[in-house]
């Protein structure tokens, strides 16, 4: 018996992934073990659904089957950290808070912060999850330098840092990311790194109503000031806040806050984020959606949300998650959609209750790009068995 069989168990009703119980689940240790269980996986035409720490299982559809749940959080080494060349390889199982903390013995970071607690590298690729310094550092696809993975039929495929072996005219890194787990699984990262900012200053408006932030996240967007966050906390019915951060130098966030403070028209300055700064809205009894859109249309946007509707928006970059009640989510979401629309804009079920779920269409209008993902499907899983109908249009 090997080491990958031994690790087996029978599937039950805590590792169901959108009310889907798999018949099985392995949790692997290498990923030698990873391309064995895929291998025989696909020998068997089993089908195979990857999952890390579980915090992001819901943003991608329930799956057509799951034969075989896939668990990576086993794969957790932090292989390799450069300090000196701002890298860092770990595998896809190590969770973010654990990397943060080790990063920051020698005063560096990754510059991602999704709020998911239990998020693990290989989950975070997969549903390309970010936070509210994206402004600053960007998203997964910008900090990933590297990726290896494991294709459905066990083929273990490097790119980017420290290449081994690549799959001819893809850039593997940037086609895993956003995939949710439908083209292969991630065994391990390689990620750019920048050094701990030694100062913070926040600046904290607050708001007669959300839409009152476009005029004033564009004329943020428009200045010299580089801030690491412009979040907007609040109600599509409400009051609300605007919370701009600023990390660097003492002598450039205290002069670069007082400047916030005079093009906002007003402020407080702090030392520190306000409660519920990066969060996700809403609880589990709403349906969360991320929104994408042009920046500039902020406004419009938050014009279109249901009375009821919390809201947290990364205000200059132009990603909302809002939280509908559910009860208004079947009717609204349709209308959210086609308001969307004319801002090149996209909602996105990330989180319902089980009995309103299967009523909401996950992804939307897929565009003309369902063409290519089909054949991106195709190239790297043409059995269909890594998460199948997951991804847009039943990929």
């Amino acid at each position: 018996m090997t080491a990958a069989t031994e690790i087996r168990r029978a599937g039950g009703a805590d590792d169901a992934v959108g009310g889907v119980v798999p018949q099985e689940v392995v949790r692997p240790a290498t990923v030698d073990q990873v391309s064995e269980v895929l291998r025989a996986a696909a020998a068997d035409g089993r089908t195979v659904v990857p999952v890390g720490g579980r915090s992001k299982l819901t943003w991608a559809a329930p799956p057509d089957s799951a034969d075989l749940l896939l668990d990576l959080t086993g794969l957790d080494r932090i292989v390799e950290h450069v300090a000196g060349d701002l890298t860092v390889v770990a595998e896809a199982g190590v969770r973010l808070p654990d990397l943060q903390a080790r990063l920051g013995e020698a005063g560096q970071l990754l510059g991602l912060d999704p709020p998911e607690d239990g998020a693990t590298l290989g989950g975070v690729v997969s549903a390309n999850a970010s936070g509210p310094r994206r402004l600053r550092y960007g998203t997964t696809r910008d900090l990933l330098i590297g990726i290896t993975v494991v294709l459905a039929d066990g083929t273990v495929a490097h790119a980017g840092g420290k290449v081994v072996k690549n799959v001819a005219g893809y850039d593997l890194g940037k086609v895993f990311t956003g995939a949710h787990g439908t083209l292969g699984a991630v065994a391990s990262t390689t990620w750019r790194l920048h050094p701990v900012p030694p100062a913070r200053r926040v600046v904290t408006l607050e708001l007669p109503d959300v839409a009152a932030a476009g005029p004033l996240s564009i004329a943020l967007a428009r200045s010299t000031l580089t801030p690491s966050a412009v979040e907007l906390i609040g109600r599509a019915d409400g009051a609300a806040r605007l919370v701009v951060l600023f990390e660097s130098i003492a002598e450039s966030v205290d002069a670069q806050a007082g400047a916030a403070v005079a093009l906002l028209g007003g402020g407080e300055e702090s030392d520190d984020v306000p409660e519920g700064f990066g969060r996700r809205p809403g609880g589990v009894d709403d349906v969360l959606l991320r929104l994408a859109y042009a920046p500039a249309a902020l406004a419009s946007v938050v014009g279109a949300l249901p009375a009821g509707t919390a809201l947290a928006a990364h205000a200059a970059t132009g990603v909302s998650y809002a939280a509908l009640p559910a009860d208004a989510a079947v009717e609204a979401l349709p209308r959210l959609r086609a308001a969307l629309a004319p801002h090149d804009g996209t909602a996105v079920l990330l989180r319902a209750p089980d009995d309103v779920r299967d009523r909401l269409d996950h992804w939307g209008p897929a565009g003309d790009s369902l063409d290519l993902m089909r054949r991106v499907k195709e190239r790297f899983d043409p059995e269909r068995q890594m998460s199948p109908g997951r991804f847009v249009g039943g990929l």
